[in-house]
């Protein structure tokens, strides 16, 4: 199989091994470095396969993300595309402002918390799952149990 070369730059060179080197990193990201960096100094596509236990697709999407738009390019996850959020941060955020009121309490209820906000309020329209789902999110029951020990 013949390999296309690939050269790093030198600053290409010292973003990558700052990833290499800090554990700051998602895996994948990581491996994205290693493999750079491998091709950069001739390492056949097959040894860095069975190095990394990656497949020859994720080596070409590296080469191609880095010849297509640099390191930075290579080594990042794109954002994907998803559902986008139906209530905007300020729902949110009266939504954590009020379970902050409701903190002392046993237990924090989607349906008691939404009949105590405002009647004008933009929260008004969210229903109860979606208020208890971003209560989750917070991790509101977690941040109740700490302080009722304290």
């Amino acid at each position: 199989m013949r390999q296309t070369e690939l050269h790093l730059t030198a600053e290409d060179r010292e973003l990558i091994e700052s990833y290499r080197a800090k554990g700051l990193r998602h895996a994948r990201e990581v491996n994205r470095a290693h493999i750079l960096s491998a091709l950069d100094r001739g390492i056949p596509e097959t040894h860095i396969m069975a190095v990394l236990g990656v497949g020859r697709s994720v080596v070409w999407r590296t080469r191609a993300a880095y010849l297509e738009g640099g390191a930075e390019y290579a080594l990042r996850d794109v954002a994907r595309p998803g559902k986008p959020r139906q209530y905007d941060t300020d729902v949110e955020a009266q939504i954590s402002a009020l379970a902050c009121v409701w903190i002392g309490a046993c237990r924090i209820e989607p349906r008691s918390l939404l009949r105590s906000m405002p009647g004008n309020s933009a929260a008004m329209q969210i229903s109860e799952v979606s208020c208890g789902r971003s209560l989750g999110r917070m991790q509101m029951k977690k941040w109740r149990d700490i302080m009722l020990r304290n």
